[in-house]
Parts: C-alpha cells; structure tokens; sequence
C-alpha cells in the first residue's frame, strides 16, 4: 500500500495527490519531523492526532489510525529531500503553506526547538517551496 503510494510519489511528475493519500503523506512529514530529535513521545503524537482531526474533519480513533499508517510510511519513505519534493510537486500551495504552521505546532509542541527539529524544518520548507518568511509567520501564528 504504501510502496504505490512512494512509488507515485516519487516519480518524475507526480500527478496531484487524491485527498486520502496526500492526508497520508503530509501526516507522515508531521511524524518525520517529530522523530527528528529521536524524541517521539506521547505529547508530539497527541498534537498530530489534533492536529489532522481539526485539518481533515476526523474522529480522534480516525486520527490515531491516520497516524499509525503514517509512522509505518515514514519509515519507508525515501530520504526527506526526495519524499518532500515529491509532496510539493503533487499538493497545493496553500496545503503546503498550513502544513508549514502544523510542522511548527509539532516542533514547539515540548516548548524548546531542537536543533534537530529546527535544521529539518528549514531544509522541508526550502524543499516544499515556502519561503523563510512565510514559514517565520507560520511560527509566529502557532508560538502566539
């Protein structure tokens, strides 16, 4: 199941995602960027849990299943460049642009910026195709 989905996703031109799949992708770039400082704990699983049940309308058990298949695809995706470019060129813009704002609520989530964290949020927003101050305005929205 997920391999197709890699597999269309890191094609030469991806065609744009069907709403279930791009949902998949763009949680597991959440999951990605939470397991970056090798700290996924309870309280970064719960916000992506909120954090898809208010983007896509879901339950919270709809939400916990999202997540699980979306850990299960992050690990098999490939290195962060190729699967991040592959979900610029296949979902919009706007998507994209609040993705951005979710990636920081998951960052912030523990109250400290990992370097980690950090150094992998800047390389995902170059590589989604937002720009430093769009993704600083992102952060200011989500930090208050």
């Amino acid at each position: 199941m997920f391999q197709d989905l890699l597999k269309r996703l890191i094609q030469p031109e991806p065609a744009p995602l069907q709403d279930a799949d791009a949902r998949l992708a763009l949680t597991a770039l959440l999951v990605r960027v939470a397991r970056s400082d090798n700290d996924y704990s309870g309280d970064e699983q719960t916000l992506i849990d909120q954090i898809t049940q208010d983007r896509f309308g879901l339950s919270i058990n709809d939400a916990k299943a999202l997540r699980a298949e979306a850990e299960a695809m992050e690990t098999e995706a490939p290195d962060t460049v190729r699967f991040t470019r592959a979900i610029k060129d296949a979902v919009a813009y706007e998507d994209r642009l609040a993705v951005i704002e979710a990636l920081w609520k998951v960052v912030l989530a523990d109250g400290q910026r990992a370097q980690e964290e950090d150094a992998l949020l800047r390389l995902v927003t170059n590589l989604l195709g937002i720009t430093d101050q769009d993704s600083a305005k992102a952060r200011q929205r989500v930090s208050g």
